[in-house]
């Protein structure tokens, strides 16, 4: 079983800080949860993040995060569901999560008419040449945690304000700006049914 837990609008710093915790004090007999959240905004740097990436980052906070990959920012009206998965009881490898988190966006997409892709050499969803979604992940004893996010409805605005995953004019897209508009809880809830489908098959 994976627990849908819903946390609501948080700031970022003590949710990955709950994270951890939850992480290092969880046992092979702790169930799996899913935790959806939006934060205020917030730019967070990967273990790889270099700070050349971030180019006018304005007043928004700059925090230095354990999981995996470069520089990305959060916002209201954005679908963030950090995935605290077992990764030995699930028989994945941390590749196979990748997929399986692209796999579960491109699929909601999908039923909204919207073609995005998984692409080998940079790890997220895209829209043409749009990213729409990305992926951040750190393992630690076998379990996982951070997770997606994938853009709603928000202000993208920050997003010029550093080079999206280390990747220099990266233009970043959301469901609003190809039409579709729908609560941000509600999508955010697609997202993790759909990712509890491909962790049950």
């Amino acid at each position: 079983m994976t627990a849908i837990r819903h946390l609501g609008i948080q700031d970022y710093e003590p949710i990955w800080r709950d994270m951890q915790q939850f992480t290092v004090n969880r046992t092979p007999e702790t169930e799996d949860e899913l935790w959806i959240v939006e934060h205020p905004p917030v730019y967070t740097l990967g273990l790889s993040g270099k700070r050349e990436h971030l180019l006018n980052t304005g007043n928004i906070p700059i925090i230095q995060s354990d999981r995996g990959g470069q520089v990305t920012y959060h916002g209201p009206g954005q679908v963030v569901i950090y995935t605290l998965l077992d990764l030995t009881r699930l028989k994945l490898n941390i590749r196979q999560l990748v997929s399986l988190l692209e796999q579960a966006m491109i699929d909601v997409l999908s039923s909204y008419d919207i073609d995005s892709k998984a692409r080998a050499d940079a790890p997220g969803v895209y829209v043409g040449a749009k990213k729409i979604g990305s992926i951040g992940i750190r393992i630690k004893k076998n379990c996982s945690y951070h997770g997606l996010s994938l853009n709603n409805n928000m202000d993208l605005r920050p997003f010029s304000g550093i080079n999206p995953c280390g990747y220099a004019d990266l233009k970043v897209t959301q469901l609003a700006d190809l039409g579709i508009i729908i609560n941000t809880g509600e999508l955010a809830n697609q997202v993790a049914h759909a990712l509890i489908k491909a962790l049950n098959t």
